[in-house]
């Protein structure tokens, strides 16, 4: 890249209430899998920031975890880190799940906050896949009457459905200015944490209904082997003994199975060859723990 190359750069936040499908438009919007998915409500905790680099122009999406009433002390800090991500952001979407309707209370919630914050926002309706466009026009009428909404976007995050027309107006809308990242960097996530996000997803995935959200994944070590293949160690972190068994399994059969299952995604993530071990522990405090929510990357306060 030349001096002579004016160049654009800027950052979009994404933000929305649980289950809305942030992590599944980054993922589309990026061409390949970043953010953990699940069925399980607030899956995403860390902010995952994805990279798009298209001819003269570089987009930060920053990924957030859903914005919800927080409880405990983990949550107030992943709601606090959502909303800090909307301060150097030069575009902030929020989505919403179309096929709800209408809006509900969490969709309020969010949308009196940026009016507090006088922050305009594109709108950006997802999953209409499982709804009839003629079924949407209340909804997309009544959130345009907020005044809130530079544009409405109706994609289908999963599917692809109008999510290129969405990343066009992303591309357009950035600013003038240096790109922040080089050219093929696709995020500033290390690769530790988002092996344990890989092994969190299956432990949520696998234990979808048993395991409770209160559960973490912390890297442990990492180790480069000669033969190019990388030695990885985890612990799971769980709040009581019996979510410790329903993890470990029957003769320890369902961790060899989380085991299993990430340890395959890894090798093909990271092209090579992840010799992946897992240790169970219990440790009921640990959402009120500062060291926990630093290894995520969440301050407390």
């Amino acid at each position: 890249m030349t001096s002579s190359i004016k160049t654009k750069a800027g950052f979009v936040a994404i933000v929305g209430a649980p289950n809305a499908g942030k992590s599944t438009l980054l993922n589309q919007l990026l061409g390949e899998k970043l953010s953990i998915v699940t069925r399980k409500a607030q899956t995403t905790r860390i902010r995952v920031l994805g990279l798009i680099t298209e001819g003269d122009t570089q987009i930060g999406l920053i990924d957030t975890p859903g914005l919800f009433q927080p409880k405990s002390k983990l949550e107030r800090a992943m709601v606090r880190a959502a909303w800090d991500s909307l301060e150097g952001a030069d575009l902030v979407l929020l989505i919403v799940d179309a096929a709800a309707r209408q809006p509900d209370a969490k969709v309020e919630a969010i949308m009196q906050e940026l009016a507090q914050r006088k922050q305009k926002a594109t709108l950006v309706l997802n999953k209409v896949d499982k709804i009839r466009v003629e079924k949407l026009l209340p909804l997309t009428e009544q959130l345009s009457a907020t005044g809130m909404f530079d544009e409405i976007f109706m994609i289908s995050a999963l599917t692809g459905d109008g999510v290129e027309k969405l990343k066009a107006k992303l591309l357009g809308a950035m600013p003038a200015g240096a790109w922040h990242y080089p050219e093929d960097q696709l995020t500033d996530v290390s690769e530790r944490l988002l092996a344990a996000e890989v092994t969190r997803e299956q432990l949520l995935e696998q234990l979808h209904d048993e395991l409770p959200y209160e559960a973490a994944v912390l890297p442990e070590a990492w180790e480069e082997r000669k033969d190019g293949s990388v030695m990885i160690r985890q612990t799971i972190v769980v709040m009581k003994v019996g979510h410790r068994a329903m993890v470990l399994g029957k003769n320890g059969a369902r961790i060899k199975e989380i085991g299993s299952a990430a340890r395959a995604e890894l090798t093909a993530q990271f092209g090579r060859t992840v010799h992946l071990f897992l240790d169970v522990k219990v440790d009921e405090r640990w959402q009120e723990m500062g060291e926990y929510y630093r290894v995520f990357g969440i301050e407390t306060k």
